[in-house]
């Protein structure tokens, strides 16, 4: 045990957060440009779109071809899920510290219920979270509060007990809207230097460097 807990809740992203993802959605959002419209995704804007919910990021940037978009994406994803997803080298042991020490634990993704309960099998982590808030369990997503703050509702919890934990800019300004605190991470989606300017409580590296941002 590294020390007392900071916080009684702690939510986390999923993308790039808890699992890295990062190579299946971009492959993804390829596959998915590719096959309806004919173009390649530019990696670094694709990386832009992580965190957002499929609908939202298509409709507004092909509305016309939204659907056929988000269906090319998702059957892609679904049939490359156990291939491309990754595990992050000690996550689960960090979570059990967490869960150990009586903090409550959960996820708040914008993904379908679905892939994200795929994703979370993939890596190993299916057993370890108790609450996880998806796509269909609100009507507005990140940068909304309106994800997290259910997460935190369902673990009987409140806002400022509570940080969230993740890796885009979408999720710091998310967590600020919910009063809650922001750690952000740069080892998924979010440029470091994007991420800092959005001023999170707390700006992550690395694993040891998480962990000590959630225990004193």
């Amino acid at each position: 045990m590294t020390g007392r807990p900071r916080y009684g809740c702690v939510v986390f992203d999923l993308d790039g957060t808890l699992a890295n993802t990062i190579p299946l959605i971009l492959a993804s959002y390829d596959h998915a440009l590719w096959s309806v419209l004919g173009t390649h995704a530019d990696p670094a804007e694709a990386r832009s779109w992580i965190g957002q919910t499929l609908y939202g990021t298509f409709s507004v940037r092909y509305p016309e071809q939204a659907e056929a978009l988000i269906t090319a994406y998702l059957d892609y994803n679904l049939a490359h899920l156990d291939e491309l997803t990754l595990r992050y080298e000690g996550v689960a042991g960090l979570l059990t510290e967490l869960a150990e020490a009586g903090v409550a634990i959960g996820v708040a993704t914008s993904k379908r219920r679905s892939s994200a309960e795929a994703t979370l099998r993939a890596v190993g982590l299916d057993g370890l979270i108790p609450v996880t808030v998806a796509m269909e369990d609100t009507l507005v997503h990140k940068p909304d509060p309106a994800p997290l703050l259910l997460a935190v509702e369902r673990l009987s919890h409140d806002a400022s007990d509570a940080a969230y934990v993740g890796d885009a800019v979408v999720d710091v300004l998310a967590a600020q809207a919910a009063a809650m605190d922001a750690v952000a991470v740069i080892w998924g989606a979010g440029l470091g230097s994007e991420l800092e300017l959005a001023s999170p409580t707390v700006l992550t590296s690395d694993l040891p460097a998480l962990r000590s941002a959630l225990f004193e």
